[in-house]
């Protein structure tokens, strides 16, 4: 079936010596792959490399075939064109570590619009703003919305979180817990937005110690979730 949709870049592997392999989240079909033939032989091809970098915006033509396999595209043009996420440092090496969480998160082979929608206002947000440095721990939670586990706020808020239960408890046990100063940045982070999060105050070890927390939750509610190989360089480019 030849599908017209936007999609975003999880993932590109080189296949062979001139082909990729692509991933990536469709606003129509949710997350579908690609394999482009050549791409990396000749410069006079209709796809670029240069569209697939993590987390870029496209709008694509497609065919999907929906039988599990690989799909193939006909044609590819930037939908948003971003002006310092692939550009930065700082971001390029926060879109490499967002790209990674998704690729390893998202794993429906089906329309999921709201996910889509907030995917595109969040990058398109990073890309145009200068206080990212908690982006990437708000982000993470509110993905958690979409995916079927974001914290249970009922429960009265107490000393500890419990990332395996997925809510607030005033008894530990052998779950993993957060507590303490990390319990209270945890907090301040859950029902903010994106405007406003460069108010939550926190040392470089505090937002690393918190971030590890946001992997391991993912690590504990997503059957067969990797974590991230690009954890380590974004901590490296945050220090």
């Amino acid at each position: 079936m030849r599908v017209t949709t936007r999609a975003i870049v999880l993932s590109s592997i080189k296949y062979g010596d001139t082909s990729l392999i692509v991933k990536m989240f469709t606003a129509s079909d949710g997350l579908r792959t690609y394999l482009l033939k050549g791409i990396l032989q000749t410069k006079k091809g209709k796809l670029k490399i240069a569209y697939f970098q993590p987390l870029t915006q496209l709008e694509i033509v497609a065919v999907h075939r929906n039988k599990g396999s690989m799909e193939r595209l006909q044609e590819v043009r930037v939908a948003y064109p971003y002006e310092s996420l692939h550009t930065d440092v700082v971001k390029n090496a926060l879109a490499f570590f967002l790209a990674e969480m998704m690729s390893n998160s998202i794993q429906e082979e089906e329309r999921n619009e709201g996910l889509f929608r907030f995917l595109e206002a969040a990058f398109q947000w990073v890309d145009h703003n200068r206080q990212i440095a908690n982006f990437h721990l708000y982000f993470l939670l509110e993905v958690t919305k979409y995916l079927g586990f974001y914290p249970d706020m009922s429960p009265p808020r107490s000393e500890y979180f419990d990332l395996q239960d997925g809510q607030f408890t005033s008894r530990p046990s052998l779950n993993p817990m957060i507590t303490g100063e990390e319990l209270r940045l945890f907090e301040a982070l859950l029902g903010t937005n994106f405007d406003v999060i460069h108010t939550i105050r926190m040392s470089k070890k505090e937002r690393q110690a918190v971030l590890d927390k946001i992997v391991l939750y993912f690590e504990l509610h997503l059957h067969g979730f990797r974590k991230p190989r690009s954890l380590e360089v974004l901590n490296e480019v945050f220090n």
